[in-house]
């Protein structure tokens, strides 16, 4: 008996629109006052902004809805090569640089992040391998080293942008998608400890990720450096209290204390202006996206539409986990910004398009 359509899943629709909404507002409160002020000279250029990306988000999102997953299938290979051809074009001259880092791809009329595309591509081209090699997945050199060697290959790429976070969660989701594939745990447990050798020697490599990693250990002996960012980010959440001290009232983003406050540190914003209670509900909202997503991709009618579910869920929340983990100082600043939430026209399109996908796996059940 083929598997029937039914409604999307309603809560998780609801859980990411909320969300949304949060992050609309509070990009606002966080960059309003910094915008007014040359280069932008504009209180509502950051807002305009997202609210642009979030339509486009949005509405690529009910396009994904609507269109049959399995077609993903047809196109997992092609998806792979556009996001490798994406990766090496960042590092040529047509990559755009910011703050150091040349993540950008100029296309003139409009620049974008190449690497949250590549996220997409690569686990639809893995859901779609592993769900081939059922037979086959408990072989380490035919059922998981292809599918590490593709993740190897777009993390360094990516690493040399450099992003460190982005290419250490996609690794990480391509773990996640093995897992739920049925590899070995001795396979994962041993590549996962090479991988953290590599994290480490990839952090003592380069003189910030070195001093980013101190100042993590111990924020206070470079205060006014390395350890700038994460004493700010606690105080602006220790200053919220219970309640908050009220939207646009954030002392830290009024007076430019907390650096990449409309990004990477909008959670720090959150917590000094919605207080502990506005905190807490987004990560419930988090929580309980993951929940819904874990749920789609354990009642997927097929292999494929399980591991894509898996896939696109465990890639939103552990960018979140790492996230909320950098802005409370449970884990080294690594410049990943936080889901549906942070400023970043790339991240949310491509964010909301997966969450399309998901919606859409969440169309059909298993027959009983």
């Amino acid at each position: 008996m083929m598997a029937k359509k039914k409604s999307p899943d309603f809560i998780l629709f609801i859980t990411v629109m909320m969300l949304l909404s949060v992050g609309i507002v509070m990009v606002f409160s966080s960059s309003s006052y910094y915008a007014m002020f040359p280069p932008f000279n504009n209180p509502f250029h950051f807002l305009l902004r997202q609210l642009v990306h979030a339509v486009i988000g949005v509405f690529i999102m009910g396009l994904m809805v609507k269109y049959d997953y399995h077609e993903l299938k047809r196109w997992a290979k092609y998806l792979l090569i556009t996001g490798f051809v994406l990766l090496l074009a960042v590092l040529t001259p047509l990559g755009e640089s910011r703050l150091g880092a040349q993540r950008w791809l100029n296309l003139g009329f409009y620049s974008f992040q190449p690497s949250e595309l590549v996220k997409f591509c690569i686990i639809v081209f893995t859901a779609y391998g592993l769900s081939r090699k059922r037979d086959k997945i408990q072989s380490f050199t035919e059922g998981m080293l292809p599918f590490l060697m593709v993740a190897g290959a777009a993390g360094l790429l990516i690493l040399k942008e450099p992003d460190l976070g982005t290419a250490m969660t996609l690794v990480a989701t391509i773990f996640v998608m093995m897992f739920a594939a049925g590899v070995r745990i001795s396979h994962i447990i041993g590549i996962g400890a090479a991988g953290v050798g590599a994290v480490l020697a990839a952090i003592f490599s380069e003189e910030y990720r070195y001093n980013r990693f101190m100042a993590f250990l111990d924020p206070q002996k470079d205060p006014s450096g390395a350890g700038w960012q994460i004493l700010n980010s606690l105080m602006s959440i220790g200053s919220g209290g219970l309640l908050g001290t009220g939207l646009g009232q954030g002392r830290h983003s009024k007076f430019l204390y907390l650096p990449e406050r409309q990004t990477d540190f909008i959670f720090a914003v959150i917590g000094e202006e919605l207080g502990f209670i506005g905190g807490a509900l987004v990560i419930l909202l988090f929580i309980m996206f993951i929940w819904r997503g874990f749920k789609i991709a354990i009642t997927a009618p097929d292999s494929f539409g399980s591991l894509l579910a898996a896939g696109i869920v465990s890639g939103i929340g552990l960018q979140a986990i790492i996230n909320l983990g950098v802005v409370t100082s449970t884990l080294p600043v690594t410049g990943i910004t936080l889901p549906f939430l942070s400023f970043g026209g790339t991240s949310l399109v491509f964010t909301l398009m997966g969450v399309g996908v998901l919606l859409n796996i969440s169309r059909y059940i298993t027959p009983k």
